[in-house]
């Protein structure tokens, strides 16, 4: 008879079992359980479950680090300022000021706070104990998105008016007239509502991904131990695992840059007249 486990095994990881190859239990593969969590506590009817707290403790640990930098700004900057001022100005110049142009400058703070509270929220997966990106829940990508759509929404009326503002957002120049009838609504769909959902659907999707990844190599070195067999391909895997970490890291920064210089393309369009 295979062996029971205390609890489901679609809701626990195999760390969490004594269940291993060639000991009549099936490999726990990750699955929805992975990304659900009880609350940890609860303040005025608001529950905090884990992906909560990485996120909060994420948003304060970015402002704080930038709080700590330019709290007490010095024309001679120390290493803290220094390393803060390069990566502020990295996204100022090379992602704001390159993608929107002079009019950058006034949405610089949006950019700087976008890239860096996405890149902690995805730097959660390799961090021990935390060990997940809360940006592979969707309620958090979503959040973002929707900051991003607020603002992409309120500058494009702001800058061309209510008639203006939907001629920018569903009528493109250049095209004969009875294109128009196919176009408007595409464009309409495309701008108003595909934009920030895409928005927020690749990062939550990469970001879910790769915490799926690393789950199914790190679970199966656990599963794959107990045997001399087992045991070396449960190296394998867990060099698989240290593999695949090293990549996130690379795709939790990509992730990040994507998102803003998507946002400031939203918001370089929505500054330009329409046609």
């Amino acid at each position: 008879m295979p062996k029971e486990l205390a609890v489901n095994s679609d809701q626990t990881l195999a760390f969490e079992t004594d269940c291993h190859l060639f000991q009549d239990c099936g490999y726990p593969a990750p699955s929805l359980w992975s990304f659900q969590f009880e609350p940890i506590f609860s303040i005025g009817g608001f529950d905090f479950n884990k992906p909560a707290l990485l996120a909060i403790l994420g948003s304060v640990l970015v402002v704080g680090f930038f709080w700590a930098a330019f709290g007490k700004a010095k024309v001679v900057p120390g290493k803290l300022q220094m390393v803060a001022e390069v990566l502020y100005d990295f996204v100022r110049t090379g992602i704001g000021r390159a993608v929107i142009g002079k009019q950058a400058d006034t949405f610089v703070p949006l950019l700087v706070t976008l890239f860096f509270t996405v890149w902690m929220f995805n730097l959660w997966a390799i961090v021990p104990v935390a060990q997940l990106p809360a940006s592979s829940i969707i309620a958090y990508p979503i959040a973002l998105a929707l900051v991003v759509w607020v603002t992409y929404m309120t500058v494009t009326f702001k800058t061309n008016g209510f008639v203006g503002g939907i001629r920018n957002l569903c009528v493109p120049g250049g095209l004969p007239k009875p294109i128009y009838v196919i176009v408007t609504p595409i464009e309409l769909l495309s701008n108003v509502f595909l934009r920030p959902f895409t928005l927020a659907v690749r990062l939550f999707a990469n970001m879910f991904a790769g915490h799926v990844l690393i789950l199914v190599f790190l679970i199966g070195a656990w599963y794959m131990l107990g045997t001399v067999v087992g045991t070396f391909f449960a190296f394998g895997s867990l060099f698989m695992t240290l593999v695949i970490t090293v990549f996130e890291l690379f795709i939790q920064a990509l992730q990040a840059y994507v998102f803003t210089i998507l946002t400031a393309t939203y918001i370089s369009g929505a500054l330009e007249e329409p046609h």
